[in-house]
């Protein structure tokens, strides 16, 4: 059994502090022996490994965009220890066979868990509901299904799938857009659409999506996740959901708490994504509900795309944005390098509330407490680097944070005590 001793760490930001690792396991740091190998860890701080409720891997597929090989690959540079993956591949993962080739796949690559989500609809067509019952009852026993890139528009469908979902223990991840108010919607429908005379995609487009299905799912006694939540009114209509004790939880994404439609005034289409980058007083009440703790986690969102199809001007190109590899530095350095927010705050909404979500809090999310397994993110708080998006992992370099400069760093990342990504080689002693 491999043991190792992480000195002088500071643990969660809250002080300094030894980790000791015995084999897959955190161990009390008294019975490590003098010889027991170790890292001097002086400046670095110690979270649990990440969770992302909220992954888009494109495999199945083509491979012209990310593989699940260099998904993960991605995903341990920026900290994580898992991740969920969103159905919409390549044949859509609506079926058993489907999930259960990525959970294999994921497994031979070995460094990083993958869960994968199932579809709600068929294909994602939104015209039926698919197998949840056979994903769920699959080696990858799924219990997160989501159309995300569609909406669950239809009210019928919506029901069903949150009275199923219920029955096995799951939920419904809602991308909350309702179709018949965002037709041709290239950008959030404010001054800047007027002044480029495109199609605007309006705020309430999500909010009454999140309102119908925060007012079925309490009715229901149903769960219900809402996915990338932009808009100050469906803060709002999550917050008020919250009060009446309807079971829902919701999450922010790095792009829509750092960016505003600023950006898009560029036309560059690395900075297209659904829902859009919203104005300044819509990103604010984000950034409020996510500190509050209305909005309960990060989901990257991370959405690789193939170059040409971010090459081919605004209104044509696809929407989404890489998102694993820059999501810890750009929340961090937004919230807590400010003061606004703890590490261990960070923490919460980065690693428990995902994991708790997911139901996965006996593999992740733990609190680097002795008994539980060594999922590890590293961070060196003061190591100022730049998003260069030819050195990232992902094939795909369609990022929106490409050229700035952070100061926040993954130094290492371990899952169940292996360094699955060591740069600094930190754990060549293991």
């Amino acid at each position: 059994m491999s043991e190792l001793l992480l000195h002088n760490v500071d643990l969660l930001g809250e002080g300094l502090g030894d980790l000791f690792v015995r084999g897959e396991r955190l161990a009390d740091p008294a019975e490590a022996s003098s010889q027991v190998p170790t890292v001097d860890c002086s400046g670095l701080i110690a979270l649990p490994a990440l969770v992302d409720p909220h992954t888009h891997l494109r495999d199945p597929g083509q491979g012209n965009a990310e593989t699940i090989a260099t998904g993960l690959q991605a995903a341990v540079r920026g900290g994580y220890g898992a991740v969920f993956a969103m159905p919409n591949t390549d044949p859509v993962a609506d079926s058993a066979e489907v999930v259960e080739y990525e959970l294999d796949t994921a497994r031979q690559v070995g460094i990083c868990d993958l869960y994968p989500i199932g579809a709600v609809t068929t294909g994602q067509a939104g015209q039926e509901l698919a197998d949840l019952e056979g994903m769920a009852a699959s080696g990858a026993a799924v219990r997160m299904f989501s159309d995300d890139g569609h909406c669950v528009s239809r009210s019928d469908l919506m029901r069903g799938a949150l009275e199923r979902t219920s029955r096995l223990g799951g939920f419904v991840a809602q991308h909350a857009q309702d179709p018949l108010l965002t037709v041709g919607a290239q950008l959030d429908d404010g001054p800047l659409a007027a002044e480029l005379g495109k199609p605007g995609w309006p705020g309430m487009a999500e909010s009454v999506i999140i309102a119908r299905d925060a007012l079925m799912a309490g009715y229901l006694g149903a769960r219900l996740h809402v996915c990338h939540v932009s808009t100050a009114a469906g803060v709002e209509v999550v917050r008020w959901a919250k009060h009446q004790d309807i079971d829902i939880t919701a999450e922010a994404t790095p792009h829509h708490l750092a960016l505003t439609t600023d950006e898009v005034a560029s036309q560059d289409p690395d900075f297209k994504v659904n829902p859009p980058l919203r104005g300044p007083a819509d990103v604010q009440a984000v950034r409020d509900a996510f500190l509050d703790g209305t909005l309960d986690m990060v989901g990257t969102d991370h959405a690789p795309h193939p170059d040409a199809a971010k090459a081919c001007g605004w209104d044509q190109a696809a929407n989404g944005m890489l998102g694993l590899e820059t999501a810890l530095a750009v929340v961090a350095d937004l919230f807590v390098q400010s003061g606004r927010m703890t590490w261990r705050q960070l923490s919460d909404r980065m690693s428990q509330a995902p994991a708790r979500l997911l139901g996965i809090e006996a593999e992740h999310g733990g609190h680097l407490e002795v008994g539980r397994f060594a999922n590890i993110c590293l961070v060196d708080p003061d190591h100022p680097w730049r998003v260069d998006p030819a050195r990232l992992a992902s094939i795909a370099h369609n990022t929106p944070f490409k050229e700035r400069n952070y100061r926040t760093s993954v130094a290492a990342t371990l899952l169940r005590g292996r360094a699955t990504y060591d740069p600094g080689r930190h754990f060549s002693l293991a």
